[in-house]
């Protein structure tokens, strides 16, 4: 189990993109074509990257999708991790 909280896409995305580029919300929002609420949820981790918002992000920062992803997976899997108290046995032993 890890102890710390990986870092969440939306953090990434404020910190290493829109603050250095000195971009808002609003301004990627509307190169992205979406709405600036959507925008604004993924930077307070409110929601989710999900796999259309990863492409478009990877686009426009010249990132590639799956940079998002597996930061937005990462996160998953540490709150799911904190929610499981356990796991199920396997299925199957190993030979």
């Amino acid at each position: 189990m890890r102890k710390r909280q990986p870092t969440n896409p939306g953090e990434i995305l404020r910190e290493e993109f829109l603050v250095p580029l000195g971009m808002t919300q609003k301004a990627l929002a509307d190169h992205l074509g979406c709405d600036v609420k959507v925008i604004n949820r993924i930077v307070n981790g409110r929601t989710s990257v999900s796999a259309e918002m990863a492409l478009k992000l990877g686009a426009a920062f010249r990132t590639s999708a799956e940079f998002w992803l597996n930061a937005q997976k990462a996160v998953d899997l540490f709150r799911a991790e904190r929610r499981l108290s356990k796991l199920p046995a396997p299925v199957l032993k190993a030979s």
